[in-house]
């Protein structure tokens, strides 16, 4: 087990973590600030960060973790934002020992510290069809699980077959695509439920043919998102009947600042840290966007970004 430690903002609990579990190959941070490994770069620290060896060693953390203990679990950081003040308790960020794709016949397996595009391209490279709309999705498998992500008319659930999980007691469960309830963004895993690897079915394909569908969506996203921006993807789930960016544009909204956070003005329902933004900046900003597009078409948007943590 790895230790270390930075600028204290919460109080120390490594070293009682570390002597109730002897065994443990992971490696535990303290105070570790999120806004380095987050996609809009704002936020305050973890109180702890454990980043586990494998599934097994995250299986052993969970069951010897006192159940006072929160804990909150994160990869890419790509839909998501932290508050300033911070994430109380364990920050799980799974990374290597789950990160590995494969292709089996007309099966992708993956963990879930895989990023969504390259198992897009692991299953375009094998002549499988069905996952190429995962080039259209930012993150890791991990988030495309929970929240049922998808881009371009297919969704995680389209493609699922079977998943691994670790809950909060450390015991295993192997889930079937009925089994996370699925619907538009939004799954009915517990919440305590981190999965560890996932299981895809694709269909035979041309591979060229696959390739060029991803092409196709890497230069629609190029053209009309802002990728190369520090922003956490698509801000509000869309309503039913309506798309979030119309009703945000229509409510005056392409461009509003707050401090230094902005709506994009290529995509709306995109918001931007233009450098020096402060997590309260963007969730200011969204919340504006929020109460505007209410008075003006009264539908309250809902945010597809998580948001974590306490304020500064």
């Amino acid at each position: 087990m790895t230790v270390e430690g930075a600028t204290l903002q919460f109080p120390d609990i490594i070293p009682a973590l570390a002597a109730s579990m002897p065994k443990l190959r992971g490696r535990m941070i303290a105070n570790q600030r999120l806004s380095d490994i987050t996609w809009f770069r704002v936020g305050g620290p973890a109180q702890v960060l454990f980043t586990p060896a494998d599934e097994e060693d995250l299986a052993y953390f969970l069951a010897n973790l006192s159940p006072e203990i929160p804990v909150t679990v994160m990869s890419l950081g790509s839909n998501l934002l932290v508050r300033d003040g911070g994430v109380e308790g364990v920050v799980i960020r799974l990374a290597r020992g789950f990160n590995e794709v494969a292709v089996e016949g007309n099966l992708v397996k993956t963990g879930t510290a895989v990023p969504d595009v390259k198992v897009a391209r692991a299953a375009a490279d094998a002549g499988l069809a069905g996952l190429a709309f995962y080039r259209g999705v930012p993150g890791a498998i991990g988030g495309a699980l929970r929240m049922n992500a998808g881009a371009y008319g297919r969704e995680t659930k389209d493609a699922l077959l079977e998943a691994r999980a670790i809950d909060r007691k450390g015991d295993l469960h192997i889930l079937k695509n009925a089994d996370f309830g699925y619907s538009y963004r939004h799954s009915e895993l517990p919440a305590d439920f981190i999965c560890t690897q996932a299981i895809y079915r694709g269909e035979p394909g041309d591979p060229k043919a696959i390739h060029d569908e991803m092409e196709q969506i890497t230069e629609r996203r190029e053209s009309t998102q802002p990728i190369k921006s520090r922003t956490g993807g698509s801000t509000f789930k869309n309503p039913p009947g309506n798309k979030s960016w119309q009703l945000i544009d229509a409510a005056g909204c392409r461009g509003l600042v707050v401090g230094d956070a902005q709506v994009s003005e290529l995509h709306c329902n995109f918001l931007i840290n233009r450098g020096n933004a402060t997590g309260a900046d963007i969730e200011n900003l969204g919340e504006e966007v929020r109460r505007r597009v209410n008075e003006n078409s009264g539908v309250r948007l809902e945010w597809e970004i998580v948001r974590l943590g306490r304020a500064a």
